[in-house]
């Protein structure tokens, strides 16, 4: 049994204007002469130019990710949070003041951050919320927000929110798994709708 190599099959040209057949002599050969070479290579620049481009925004995103701090983590598990929030909640009232205007909504946190850091990703301690009255302008308006959220959640839940919890301090992978579960959630709800 006599191993042959394979004989390259025959391509068409790459340049439309010429289209002849030819068998390749190297590999990764799509035009058939040099002068086709010549006209096929501006368009081949461009894609090079592209394909460059993008392997280099992956790069700075790489080196962009490996230069934040836990801060910047934590800032971004709270926008997917907030996210999510006004995804759950969108068309319902404003929980500290019921309005269902077209108005700018917010996440608007019952217990602060501040005051409460280790629920500030608990979904019980957070609602629709209107942000120029309530969230901004009434400081989160816990006087109609306790009443609404009371209704919504129950007894028990705001008696369970409004007790004292274990302090907690997310790890830089913890946060990026929350924020990938947050927007994972969010692209959930919105295909929902779509659907």
């Amino acid at each position: 049994m006599s191993l042959q190599s394979k004989q390259p099959r025959a391509k068409k040209c790459r340049v439309q204007e010429c289209g002849a057949s030819f068998v390749p002599t190297r590999l990764g050969q799509v035009v058939c002469s040099p002068a086709c070479a010549i006209i096929d290579a501006p368009k081949s620049r461009e894609k090079a130019r592209k394909a460059l481009a993008q392997i280099e925004r992956k790069e700075i995103k790489v080196r962009k990710e490996k230069l934040k701090s836990r801060a910047d983590h934590l800032k971004d598990t709270q926008h997917a949070f907030n996210a999510w929030i006004r995804e759950r909640d969108a068309g319902q009232p404003c929980i500290s003041c019921g309005t269902t205007a077209d108005v700018q909504y917010c996440a608007g946190h019952y217990r602060t951050t501040a005051a409460a850091p280790e629920l500030r990703f608990e979904p019980l301690n957070v609602h629709l919320q209107c942000n120029r009255n309530c969230n901004m302008g009434k400081s989160g308006n816990l006087l109609g927000y306790r009443p609404g959220l009371l209704a919504k959640i129950g007894a028990e839940k705001l008696a369970w929110l409004e007790g004292p919890h274990e302090p907690k301090k997310y790890t830089i992978d913890e946060l990026k798994a929350l924020t990938a579960h947050y927007r994972a959630l969010t692209r959930e709800l919105k295909r929902g709708e779509a659907a």
